[in-house]
This record gives structure tokens, C-alpha cells and sequence, in this order.
């Protein structure tokens, strides 16, 4: 049988019988954003603006090269910007946690340490955001925050929202959760400052686009090549994040031929996981290399992608930062 999330995206009469929890799941997401948007449930507001980059759909949108760019960019403009993000998957048992690039992904998380590394920027992570915010802003110098993937966690006070979409993907059925992909009605997305559309963008939708740079040998940092290294050669692929098959269509535009190794969003690779007992090179995607780094090979190459935006997306982003600037807290 195909896993449920098979049938989000393909006709399926399955989902059909899930469609009532599906509709209690958005009444439940509905009343919750309503109770903290007459005061009920308490949002905090933070001392800097806050944005917030997230999507309303389950699986990878690819939110973190965006917040790569954003962060890159805020940078250019003068700002020192901080992250915050919730450290998913991490083992710590103490919240929030401060992350460097050299922190233990399995303490806080696999994405919060390549970001970390990324962009060179202080960082906090942990479940509660608003606490994540001021333990930041505790330790460091910050007058902008960018939080990784919070659109529902309505506690914590946003400035800016940023919708990231999947343009293959989309919104799948269109349905909540479990019957669907959703985390919110698709009427959500109305409310939003700014979508980005990762592939083709539709209206009102700026487009991004993922482009590949140079792939760095994991266990010989100092080692790089370009993809095109590896045109019309056969490799391993080795993704285990939201959507694997973007990461395999995209090896496969630049003419090589995979074999897939699809693993669950976030999962915990062993020595195991990436050796397939032969001489063929294997290709991954960041967020996996961060977790390999400790018995990897010469074998193993990561492959970085960076963010491409529409140049009309930013000036947008500046009007509403400063628009929030005059708005928080002193």
C-alpha cells in the first residue's frame, strides 16, 4: 500500500474517508488563529522585526535557501540580521539552544546547523519561538529577525510573512490535514505579505529558482567540482528532506544518471545509509552532508544550491521592514 502522502498529490479515493478529521483539523486551525487575533491566546512581540518564512503545506518548499538569500540580502542593506527556527529533530533536552556551525546537528537539528554554516549569523532555535527570540536577542546584537518555517506559531508577533510554495507541488488536494497536505485552509495564503513560488510562479507569486554551485567532497573539504563533472555518469542520490524527487530531477536536467535513495524528511543517517558497497560517486543534498559529515568518504559530495529571486521581491521586503520599524517595541 502507498503511503498517505502518495495520495496528496494523486487521485485517491482514500482520502475521502479522512475528510471529516480533515475538516475538524481546519475548523481547530481556524479558532486558533482567530483566539490570538482578538487577544484570547497572547502573541509576544518582539523588540526587532520580526519575518516570518514558512509555508501551510506538510514537506519541503525550500525555505532554507530562501532564508539564505534573505539573510545574505538584509546583510547588503545594512541590517544584522538573527535566526531563529524551531531545531527539528534535535535531541537537546534543554530549550532554546544557541547554534554555531559547529554545533551537533542531533542536538539541534539538521537544517538550524546548515543555516548556521550558510550564513554565518547568531542563531536560537527551540519548540516555544518567542523563547528562541529572546534568548537570541539575549546574547546577541540583532535589529532583524528571520524565523525559519513559523507561520503557525501565532505566539510569537511577525512583521512580515513570506508563503513558500512548491510550484509542482502546489497545494496537492487542497485539503488539511490528514486528508491532505495542509497545516491551514488554502484561504490562509490570502493573508500573507509575500508568496514565492520555488519552479514557475503564478500570479501575484514571485518566482525562485534553486541553482546548483560548485558540490564540495565531504570528507575532503578542500576538494570541489562543478556538476557537470558528473554529466552522463551514473551516481548515487541520497535525499532525505521534504520533496527527494526535486533533488533527483535535478541531477537528472544535468544529465545524470540516478539511482534513487529517498529517506524521510529529517532522518537520522547512519554509516549505513550511504554506502552501497561499490565505486560509484554519491551525490547529496546539504542538509544530509551535515549529518555524514562524521563517516563520510571520499565517495561523497554534497551538492549546495543557492537561491535565485525576482529582483522585484526585495525593495518589497525593505517598504515592509520599514513600515514594521516604526512599529516595534522600544
Amino acid at each position: 500500500m502507498k503511503p498517505l502522502d502518495y495520495y496528496w498529490y494523486n487521485k485517491g479515493g482514500i482520502t475521502l474517508l479522512l475528510l471529516p478529521v480533515s475538516w475538524l483539523f481546519c475548523a481547530i486551525a481556524v479558532l486558533r488563529r482567530l483566539l490570538y487575533g482578538i487577544g484570547i491566546l497572547k502573541v509576544h512581540q518582539i523588540s526587532v522585526p520580526v519575518i516570518i518564512i514558512g509555508n501551510i503545506s506538510v514537506g519541503g518548499t525550500g525555505k532554507t535557501p530562501l532564508v539564505t538569500w534573505l539573510v545574505e540580502q538584509l546583510r547588503q542593506e545594512g541590517y544584522t540580521p538573527g535566526l531563529i527556527s524551531r531545531g527539528y529533530g534535535g535531541k537537546s533536552t534543554h530549550w532554546p539552544q544557541q547554534v554555531r556551525p559547529d554545533s551537533d546537528p542531533r542536538m539541534v537539528g539538521d537544517e538550524a546547523v546548515l543555516l548556521s554554516q550558510r550564513t554565518n549569523s547568531p542563531m536560537a532555535v527551540g519548540p516555544n519561538r518567542v523563547d528562541a527570540a529572546n534568548a537570541l536577542l539575549s546574547y546577541n546584537e540583532c535589529d532583524v529577525i528571520v524565523a525559519d518555517d513559523g507561520m503557525q506559531h501565532y505566539a510569537l508577533g511577525r512583521d512580515v510573512e513570506i508563503a513558500v510554495v512548491d510550484s509542482v507541488r502546489r497545494f496537492g488536494n487542497g485539503h488539511c490535514l490528514p486528508a491532505g497536505p495542509l497545516r491551514e485552509p488554502l484561504s490562509r495564503m490570502k493573508t500573507v505579505d509575500i508568496v514565492v513560488a520555488n519552479g514557475v510562479a503564478g500570479l501575484r507569486e514571485f518566482r525562485m529558482e534553486l541553482v546548483p554551485d560548485r558540490l564540495r567532497n565531504i570528507a575532503l573539504p578542500e576538494k570541489s567540482t562543478s556538476l557537470e563533472f558528473f554529466t552522463g555518469k551514473t551516481v548515487h542520490a541520497v535525499a532525505g528532506i521534504g520533496h527527494p524527487e526535486r533533488f533527483f530531477r535535478q541531477l537528472e536536467k544535468h544529465g545524470i544518471t540516478v539511482i534513487e535513495h529517498p529517506f524521510p524528511d529529517h532522518h537520522p543517517f547512519a554509516p549505513e545509509d550511504i554506502d552501497f558497497s561499490d565505486d560509484l560517486p554519491v551525490l547529496m543534498t546539504e542538509k544530509d552532508a551535515v549529518k555524514c559529515q562524521d563517516f563520510a568518504n571520499k565517495q561523497h559530495w554534497l551538492v549546495p544550491v543557492a537561491a535565485k529571486l525576482d529582483e522585484r521581491m526585495m525593495p518589497l521586503v525593505l517598504r515592509l521592514l520599514k513600515k514594521a520599524e516604526q512599529n516595534v517595541i522600544v
